[in-house]
């Protein structure tokens, strides 16, 4: 009887207890994870190849002959008082490092630093027949040449950005190697006088661009040199950009060759023109 008792108390008590339970609270779900969305800024160090199209706009040179206490072209033989050279077409390449700072990630200003080098081997060589020393004479020959070898840029950069697309202003230092040359020849073919220039010289640059950066999921990641040598990058952008460079002017001493001419002329060469750049960039520290 006594065990009958205790099996039907057993019994009430798990009910009872499972009741109880079914009554409480069910725990909660733990909550979702949160993962931000990454937004792009353009803050970081860059570099990367670019191509770029030079050409140049009439670029004057002009000549005036020295005596002693006289300047007077007739005394030394007539040459062209003003001239003028042009280029166009020379595609070149070169390459870029800079750092950019954008001030809200996202969309915003972003200023930032760049320097470029493109070799450019601009060449430009010129034939002027000038008129002769004497009336129905033959003419005097004169040959310019011009070249500018290579291209550096030293710029600012201001501009704003719309996520991934950012435009911008640059200006700043311009530099390169110039190298000027005249070479006058008397009517019946001599060389006469001559005078040149090699040298570095620096000067200005101002333009504008528009960069564009890759989704990181884009097909054009798949040709990223970069990949496959193991360069680390955030993004890859892709840029278009226009430059005026000014380089200045420069006086030229065309000296008389000896036993040949006497006295010398002075030709100022001016080298200036306009510099197209297309390319890629690899940015680091990008999200």
């Amino acid at each position: 009887m006594m065990k009958k008792l205790l099996l039907a108390s057993a019994a009430t008590a798990l009910v009872t207890t499972a009741a109880s339970a079914a009554d409480l609270p069910r725990r909660a779900a733990p909550p979702p994870v949160f993962t931000p969305v990454p937004v792009f800024t353009w803050t970081g160090f860059y570099a990367g190849l670019e191509s770029a199209y030079t050409f140049t706009d009439r670029e004057r040179i002009t000549t005036v002959g020295v005596l002693p206490g006289n300047a007077n072209n007739v005394a030394l033989g007539r040459r062209p008082l003003l001239t003028s050279t042009s280029q166009d077409g020379i595609a070149n390449v070169g390459g870029t490092a800079g750092y950019n700072y954008q001030f809200t990630p996202g969309s915003g200003i972003v200023v930032g630093i760049a320097n470029s080098i493109d070799w450019t081997d601009i060449t430009k060589n010129r034939v002027v027949l000038g008129t002769g020393n004497v009336a129905g004479g033959a003419p005097n020959i004169s040959q310019f040449r011009q070249s500018l070898d290579w291209l550096g840029t030293l710029t600012g950069r201001v501009g704003y950005a719309f996520d991934r697309v950012l435009v911008y202003g640059m200006g700043g230092l311009a530099y390169g190697n110039v190298f000027h040359d005249a070479n006058f020849y008397t009517p019946g073919g001599r060389l006469q006088f001559a005078g040149r220039y090699d040298d570095f010289k620096t000067g200005f640059a101002y333009g504008g661009g528009i960069e564009f950066a890759l989704p990181t999921d884009s097909f054009l990641n798949t040709f990223a040199i970069g990949r496959y040598l193991g360069i680390k990058y955030d993004a890859i952008t892709v840029k278009a950009e226009y430059l005026h460079y000014d380089l200045g002017s420069q006086s030229v001493l065309v000296g008389a060759i000896a036993g040949v001419g006497n006295g010398s002329y002075i030709s100022r060469f001016r080298t200036e023109g306009s510099i197209v750049r297309a390319g890629f960039n690899y940015k680091f520290g990008g999200f």
